[in-house]
């Protein structure tokens, strides 16, 4: 294979130098998250209120409560949920230190059967579970690994919120650009920016999915756009209605 393709080195340099710095942890996951909710939720507003035949002004206002109301929500409920994941991770380390400190023979057998399961077999199966139980903290990583399936590293609270809320507010103001400026035609190069955006940032969620950068962006705009155009009939309804 072409080094060219290859996403890091190989040398033996390179591999100790990689592994020394350890796991990197992205936040690219909560920037998607928060981009395409802000795009989808703000433009669901705008769609609705142009529906429903509502003033510029009521559209703003809308616009920006919503914009910056659930932008917070937003980041709160992925700060809760990145702090629920590390409490579970500490909860199940804690309750493997239990196990290994009380029942260290029946915690050396879930190794031996997890390493039997991977295909080790004989005097390679027993030197793997005397090496990996022989220091502690090498055993409870395993365990937690292997048996929960939990990953080695874990994210920062704080820091998943904080990029979730700001791309929130920076995708999700995109929609009412066109008003704030009174551009012409305002909905329509709403729309436009808004189908750009959501494209975008499909195209970004493909940095870490195997999926070709068109295809994730082709399918991250018509979820945006199908949610618009669901909220811009609500808007229609409700001002038939009215």
């Amino acid at each position: 294979m072409d080094p060219r393709h290859l996403e890091h080195g190989h040398g033996p340099r390179d591999i100790a130098k990689r592994l020394k710095r350890g796991p990197h942890v992205s936040y690219l996951r909560d920037w998607v998250y928060g981009g395409i909710d802000g795009t989808v939720t703000t433009f669901a507003v705008v769609a609705g209120v142009v529906g429903a035949e509502l003033s510029t002004k009521a559209l703003l206002i809308l616009g920006a409560a919503n914009l910056f109301a659930d932008g917070f929500s937003m980041a709160a409920a992925n700060f809760t949920g990145t702090r629920a994941e590390i409490e579970e991770y500490e909860k199940v380390r804690q309750m493997e230190e239990r196990h290994v400190k009380l029942a260290p023979d029946g915690e050396r057998e879930e190794i031996r059967q997890i390493f039997k399961a991977k295909g080790f077999t004989g005097s390679a199966l027993e030197s793997a579970v005397d090496v990996i139980t022989s220091k502690r903290k090498r055993w409870i990583e395993t365990m937690m690994t292997e048996e929960h399936g939990l990953p080695p590293i874990t994210r920062s609270p704080g820091r998943a919120a904080i990029m979730t809320f700001l791309a929130f507010i920076a995708c999700g103001s995109i929609p009412l650009l066109p008003f704030i400026a009174g551009v012409p035609a305002s909905i329509w190069a709403s729309t436009a920016m808004t189908g750009f955006t959501f494209f975008a940032i499909g195209s970004l969620r493909s940095y870490w999915s195997p999926a070709p950068w068109w295809r994730a962006g082709i399918e991250t705009f018509l979820i945006g756009i199908t949610a618009a155009a669901i909220a811009y009939a609500v808007g229609v309804l409700l001002a038939g209605l009215a």
